[in-house]
């Protein structure tokens, strides 16, 4: 991998690792179902005008998207956020990877070795950890964003339904009709909309900003474009920076407390989900290299 490459992950890592603080700026101040809604808005004005629209399958897997994805994940994510740290925000999202192992298990029948499985115990033994910090308010948030990880993960599995339209385009449409749904749950659930709107410092609108076009929109698309020309072993383990430089930035650029808990259920978890991504990359070589040979033997 070049050093441009390298210095272009490490970009995009840092886009995502600061989205936690730039969302936690957004959630202070603005209801975060409401926040979500005007940062999806933002994305798909800036989307939608120049990509396909999804046809047949693919319309029914951005539909599907906008729900798991756009509301159930993101709406509760920000929405959990309002009540952690960005700091154990950034952990606890991570997750995501080791849901997603399990969801493969449950739904697909894969297997799994000892390595897969004790990555999965360090993940969640240091969300445990995580959950006993004694500035935590309550263990609901905590809940609440462990659900948000399990909605990306069933993201990823509907995603594959999209593979006709691109990236890009699946972001925009999906940011676009997840409008409705949080519009409505935030009009149920939230109140003070006006004021809030009105009384919201410049540093809640940078953060709407920020996490629609920085971390969302430049950030995946740089990072598919590494994908691209990576394999994924070599780009997976990238990934494992975002959570360290949300922490950190969480802990210096908003003053939250440094306590042990964070250190060692952050370091259990990412420890775990780095096991994860790399013993899956592995197998998914192993399997591209088993087509391979047998291809290869059949034309032969």
């Amino acid at each position: 991998m070049p050093l441009s490459d390298m210095l272009l992950a490490l970009l995009v890592q840092a886009l995502w690792g600061l989205n936690f603080v730039a969302a936690k700026l957004g959630v202070e101040s603005l209801p975060p179902l409401l926040f979500t809604a005007i940062r999806f808005a933002i994305a798909a004005a800036l989307v939608v005008p120049f990509v396909p629209r999804p046809r047949g399958r693919a319309w029914r897997g951005v539909i599907a998207l906008s729900v798991t994805f756009g509301t159930l994940h993101f709406g509760v994510l920000f929405t959990a956020l309002q009540h952690l740290d960005a700091a154990t925000a950034a952990v606890i999202i991570q997750t995501g990877p080791p849901f997603s192992t399990l969801l493969g298990v449950l739904i697909f029948r894969e297997t799994i070795g000892w390595r897969r499985i004790l990555g999965l115990l360090l993940a969640f033994s240091g969300i445990v950890v995580i959950a006993g910090e004694p500035h935590l308010p309550a263990v609901t948030p905590v809940l609440m964003m462990l659900f948000a990880a399990f909605f990306w993960a069933v993201s990823n599995v509907i995603v594959k339904s999209t593979h006709d339209l691109p990236a890009i385009a699946v972001t925009g449409w999906l940011c676009l009709l997840a409008i409705p749904q949080l519009g409505l749950l935030s009009w149920w659930l939230e109140d003070g909309h006006l004021e809030a709107l009105r009384a919201a410092p410049w540093q809640a609108w940078v953060g709407v900003v920020y996490t629609a076009i920085g971390a969302s929109l430049i950030a995946h698309s740089l990072w598919y474009t590494l994908v691209r020309r990576h394999p994924l072993g070599v780009i997976t383990p990238w990934g494992l920076m975002a959570p360290i430089i949300g922490m950190a930035a969480g802990m210096l650029l908003l003053g939250e407390p440094a306590t042990w808990q964070k250190f060692v259920g952050g370091a259990l978890t990412i420890t775990g989900v780095a096991i994860i991504q790399i013993r899956g990359a592995a197998r998914a070589r192993r399997r591209r290299s088993t087509r391979i040979d047998h291809s290869g033997a059949t034309r032969r």
